[in-house]
């Protein structure tokens, strides 16, 4: 049995999200947890509250007990690109592209 939780539109690139994911992929969710408490990056706050998201979703919508998960699966998506501009010399506009993310984070049980 497998629970997963998803947050779209993070306006977060998906590469540093990605840096922070491979991190916990295959763990235990308790090892997962204190991986991302300590991790220095903007990211891992988020990826917490998806996992911790996870985790519940499995408790309560599926019974099934929070000491036997792991993280099975853990991946990024593009979201869509807001794109801004910012002046530059004699006139011109160079383009800035705020990336955005769909990030989903998967849990089952271990057998």
């Amino acid at each position: 049995m497998e629970t997963k939780a998803i947050a779209k539109y993070v306006r977060m690139s998906p590469m540093k999200v990605g840096i922070v994911l491979d991190l916990i992929r295959g763990k235990n969710v308790n090892e997962a947890r204190a991986i991302l408490q300590y991790t220095p990056k903007d990211a891992a706050v988020v990826v917490n509250k998806i996992l911790n998201s996870a985790i519940a979703n499995a408790e309560n919508n599926n019974d099934l007990d929070a000491s036997n998960l792991f993280v099975s699966e853990a991946f990024v998506g593009a979201g869509p690109t807001l794109r801004r501009f910012t002046p530059h010399a004699q006139g011109r506009a160079f383009p800035i592209k705020k990336r955005t993310s769909h990030i989903t984070v998967v849990v089952k049980e271990r057998e």
